[in-house]
């Protein structure tokens, strides 16, 4: 089963679930005597639905959801933009680093350019150990 039809199954499940649960708490709500039978209904509805989902919970046991996804539920943001954040958060860095990189490279050049002034000898047997064009 691939792995986006184990997801399918699993919120397939949950679905149900939840609105069992649902109709549970209105039976609850406005409980009389005769709805007894549709209460025990629901209630052997719940623990067929469990375990259909603790079915689904064993298929998915190498999937890992990070605490901070758990967090936004807590907080009734949506679980969505956990992700969003950590793709600005990854592409913020991204440039960070990128425009280090560009200041070491440039950095670089210009060491090399000052040191070929200097030790004009040493930096050619440098660039040539290097495979670079030992020209300045």
């Amino acid at each position: 089963m691939a792995m986006a039809e184990k997801f399918d199954s699993l919120e397939e499940h949950l679905e149900k679930f939840v609105e069992n649960i649902r109709q549970l708490g209105i039976i609850v709500s406005d409980f009389q005597p005769s709805s007894q039978a549709g209460l025990n209904q629901k209630l052997n509805f719940m623990v067929t639905g469990l375990q259909d989902i603790d079915k689904c919970r064993q298929q998915l046991h190498d999937i890992s959801v990070p605490l901070e996804v758990f967090e936004y539920i807590d907080q009734g943001r949506n679980p969505q933009l956990y992700t969003k954040e950590c793709l600005e958060r990854a592409l913020a860095k991204n440039e960070q680093v990128k425009g280090k990189i560009d200041t070491m490279k440039k950095f670089k050049s210009l060491l090399i350019q000052e040191l070929t002034k200097v030790f004009p000898e040493d930096m050619a047997k440098y660039k040539a150990i290097r495979g670079e064009d030992p020209s300045p």
